[in-house]
């Protein structure tokens, strides 16, 4: 498997979404869209971690919104645009990996700790998202799984019916793409939960080296030349 920048974000996303899902009890830091369904189960069971369900998504648009507003800045200053949020998602996750050890392991997830944790890691991941639509949309989400292996198995049945030599090959190179970005995230998924159970708040510290690592991919990057 080639480990390009998009199959490294996949692995980062599995990872910050698992992690933050059982450290935080319930939280989605990446799928966002998530936190309706628990958020719902929160307040109709009366279990903990509402406020932090409830401030994610307004969190997440907040910070995606931003982050559209500086890419036009650093457009209008030629400075490299995506490796520059790359640069900012990295600090975050940084941020992230020190609060869950300094705060963690986190016993209220409505308390302060929670959501400093919490949001620090869907701004984070919103960073991620919006740069990646915008500037990696070729390749296949890094986060949200649903339409990718929705493709996967609507590629898989085509293949199956039969197509011609030609539309075959572009397929078959999509379909390739598309399960890696899957089973990567489902890598992420199962990294996280294992470190987890192993070393509790220390698997955050995870995160960061995946940033570092996705700084050092040079390819499929648009500004990645000399900065």
């Amino acid at each position: 498997m080639r480990w390009s920048l998009p199959v490294v974000q996949s692995l980062t996303a599995g990872y910050a979404d698992t992690s933050g899902f059982l450290a935080l009890k319930g939280l989605f830091t990446s799928h966002v869209t998530g936190n309706f369904v628990t958020l719902g189960a929160s307040l109709v069971f009366g279990t903990t971690g509402a406020l932090t369900k409830t401030l994610a998504l307004p969190v997440f648009c907040v910070v995606v919104f931003l982050s559209r507003l500086l890419a036009f800045r650093l457009e209008a200053a030629k400075r490299p645009v995506f490796r520059s949020l790359l640069r900012v998602q990295v600090v975050l996750l940084f941020v992230a990996a020190a609060l869950a050890v300094w705060l963690g392991p986190i016993g209220d997830p409505d308390g302060g700790a929670a959501l400093a944790l919490g949001l620090t890691l869907v701004s984070a991941m919103a960073l991620q998202n919006a740069a990646h639509r915008t500037y990696l949309s070729h390749t296949p989400p890094s986060t949200i799984m649903t339409g990718t292996t929705t493709q996967v198995m609507l590629d898989l049945a085509e293949l199956v019916h039969g197509l011609r030599a030609e539309v075959a090959a572009s397929t078959i190179a999509r379909l390739r793409r598309m399960s890696v970005s899957v089973l990567v995230f489902a890598g992420g998924c199962g990294l996280a939960a294992f470190f987890f159970a192993q070393f509790g708040k220390w698997c955050f510290c995870a995160l960061p080296l995946f940033g570092l690592v996705s700084l050092t991919m040079r390819d499929e990057v648009p500004d990645a030349g000399p900065d």
